[in-house]
């Protein structure tokens, strides 16, 4: 395979590029200093010239070279992520343009909090959130409505807490509206009032409307408050913020609203563990956290999901969210996101409306292969011409169908490529960030709402409006120039994503021919057919039909690829991963499927282990990303895609001959 349109933009497993990253950096390094001394040049220097000579001075510098070189020689001993060796989680080589833009920013130390605090990288944030956007298919002018905003955050987990954050506010916001028009005795006019009067609409009427609906019975029941109750606006607002669930908290809450049941946040079974921890962290707990099994190729099972909106329904037991996976971290399947939004739409007209969040951490650049420079959806066809089975009809209107979610949360330390931690939160409608802002008065200066404000510089006080407060300016740098550099289109950004996928091809065919090679001895069963760049196998000895041996003989194997204690990186011929398929996250028919598949005995499958010498919950896999650009670069003869076959097929034999 060519590879050398990648040549460019990464340093390179054998640091090919040390010329360029060096010199650029360096020149950089300088130019920061001259800034620290033309800021004001009349200063005198606060360190002496003399001070270098002192006994003090040299000692505290040999500390710090001591210090900062026993550092460097420790993490020889880290993982080598930028190796086509390592194969294992999802890490690559980093592209230089974001690595050499963080670690600069990082000299003048931005806090993008706000403006005040970072004059230049929090601009450069929300113009990164708009880039996102744009490529998922949102729409970002200012001009129509609904418009998209993102920014960045620490990672996904704190972009899928952001998520349940941002719907507790909309999904509750009317009630509290209700009680403060019922406090306070107003009447509003009928073109504003749900089905009647706004304090006579019940409490899951109340609970039931779309983000759009909220913001606009919140935008309309402000202005006609305005224009017959102007002496009493600011005491409105006070005493809506007084019965939201954020003030009272949900204890008092619900038992003020006796009506009202705890809400149900739906996944599919391959979701992350972070939303678990996402249940726990926003109060709903973990047990309101209801997984919907996933079918035969590890994908939210649609016929599930409709009979568990079915129950909430005739409980009448709101539904917060659905969440879908665009990319699941344990095996790369895409959920059908088209089809949740249909059964949301479906719902809704039946009264039970949710909001919709996609976790695409994993998979969310691969929307840049489906973007046209223009901004335009490619069509499937021509998306299929740069694939040899990639994309499916399911994945292709899946992805091509998250312009129409709620939010997401996509990470650029992940297929972006881009140094830890970078996660990003994008929003469909920017304007529910006007239930969620905080102000803190050394912080954030008060705006004058009599002014208009350009909407470039609507979140210039971006800490107000999101989970995180203090963080880093340069990562924002990073994504924003990496982003400038391979826009996020088919014919930039996308042709790095389109070289993953295309080598995960490759992988998955010379997997398909070991397989066929070691036929009478081992079943190597792929059980997903890839959605993404992620490939997962199982091993099982020809013969053997108990799931406890097959998960012990992959351990024996797994043992040669994961990272231990016990040995350096560098001794590892290949750095893999393994995964567990667990049975209480699967359909009893997929159950049934996997141990065909595999030549199991179904019955020892089971959710709950009583006999551990015959029975298992779960079954393991060994698991490879197919990320680093260099896999199949056989330009020096290095297909390290037919090496790790090889050396995976030498692995099952041994094994094989021991037992």
């Amino acid at each position: 395979m060519n590879l050398e349109f990648l040549a460019p933009y990464f340093l390179g497993p054998y640091g090919e590029n040390n010329d360029v990253f060096e010199k650029v950096l360096t020149e950089l390094l300088r130019d920061h200093i001259y800034w620290r001394r033309n800021i004001h040049p009349e200063d005198l220097p606060a360190i002496s010239t003399f001070a270098s000579q002192s006994p003090e001075y040299q000692e505290a510098i040999a500390k710090m070279r001591t210090e900062l070189h026993k550092l460097t020689a420790s993490l020889k001993k880290s993982v080598p992520f930028f190796s086509p060796r390592y194969i294992g989680h999802m890490c690559s080589d980093l592209m230089m343009p974001g690595l050499i833009a963080q670690m600069v920013t990082t000299l003048y130390n931005p806090n993008n909090v706000s403006f005040e605090a970072a004059t230049v990288t929090v601009d450069l944030e929300l113009k990164v959130g708009k880039q996102f956007a744009d490529m998922f298919g949102f729409n970002t002018d200012p001009n129509k409505s609904p418009c998209a905003w993102g920014h960045l955050t620490s990672g996904g987990t704190v972009a899928n807490y952001e998520s349940l954050w941002n719907f507790r506010a909309a999904k509750y916001y009317p009630v509290a509206l209700a009680e403060a028009v019922k406090k306070l005795e107003l009447k509003l006019p009928n073109s504003i009032i749900l089905n009647g009067k706004l304090i006579e609409a019940n409490l899951w009427q109340l609970t039931n409307l779309s983000i759009d609906n909220v913001l606009s019975l919140k935008h309309e029941t402000e202005k006609a408050i305005n224009e017959a109750y102007p002496e009493i606006a600011e005491q409105f607002s006070d005493c809506v913020d007084q019965y939201r669930i954020e003030s009272v908290g949900p204890a008092y809450f619900y038992s003020n609203h006796l009506g009202l049941k705890q809400p149900l946040v739906l996944v599919p079974g391959s979701a992350h563990y972070s939303w678990q921890k996402a249940m726990r962290v926003m109060g709903f707990g973990s047990d309101q956290l209801a997984k919907i099994p996933v079918h035969s190729n590890m994908r939210l099972d649609v016929h599930a999901l409709r009979k568990t909106l079915e129950g909430a329904l005739s409980k009448n037991i709101p539904i917060l969210a659905c969440v879908g996976i665009l990319g699941t971290t344990e095996f790369g399947t895409v959920d059908p996101i088209h089809k949740i939004l249909e059964l949301r739409d479906e719902f809704s007209a039946k009264g039970l409306d949710f909001y919709v969040h996609v976790d695409a951490a994993w998979g969310g650049y691969l929307a840049s292969m489906f973007r046209q420079i223009d901004g335009s959806t490619m069509s499937h066809g021509k998306a299929k011409k740069m694939f040899k089975y990639f994309p499916s009809k399911e994945v292709f209107n899946s992805i091509t169908s998250v312009k129409d979610v709620d939010s997401v949360t996509i990470d650029p330390h992940k297929l972006g490529y881009l140094p830890f931690g970078a996660g990003g939160f994008i929003s469909r409608n920017q304007n529910i960030t006007d239930l969620l802002t905080q102000e803190a008065p050394y912080v954030f200066e008060e705006m004058d709402k009599s002014i208009e404000t350009p909407a470039t510089k609507q979140f210039e006080k971006l800490g107000q409006y999101i989970l995180e407060g203090s963080k880093p300016g340069s990562v924002a740098a990073a994504s924003y120039v990496t982003n400038q550099v391979l826009p996020l289109d088919y014919k930039n950004f996308g042709k790095v994503i389109r070289q993953s996928i295309k080598t995960s091809e490759y992988f998955f065919d010379k997997l398909l021919e070991l397989k066929e090679k070691i036929k009478g001895r081992a079943n190597l069963c792929l059980p997903y057919t890839p959605d993404t760049n992620l490939i997962c196998i199982v091993i099982n000895p020809v013969g053997n039909k108990s799931i406890t041996y097959l998960n012990d003989f992959t351990k024996q194997i797994y043992q040669h690829l994961k990272i231990s204690r016990d040995s350096s990186p560098k001794d590892r011929e290949f750095i893999g991963s393994s995964t567990q398929i667990m049975r209480k996250n699967i359909s009893d028919h997929h159950a049934v499927e996997l141990s065909d598949m595999l030549g199991i005995q179904e019955k020892y499958f089971v959710k709950e282990v009583k006999n551990k010498t015959l029975e298992s919950d779960r079954i393991m896999l060994l698991r490879h990303t197919i990320m680093n650009p260099w896999l199949a670069n056989d330009t020096n003869g290095n297909d390290y895609v037919v090496k790790y076959c090889d050396y995976l097929e030498s692995l099952i034999l041994k094994y094989l001959d021991i037992e």
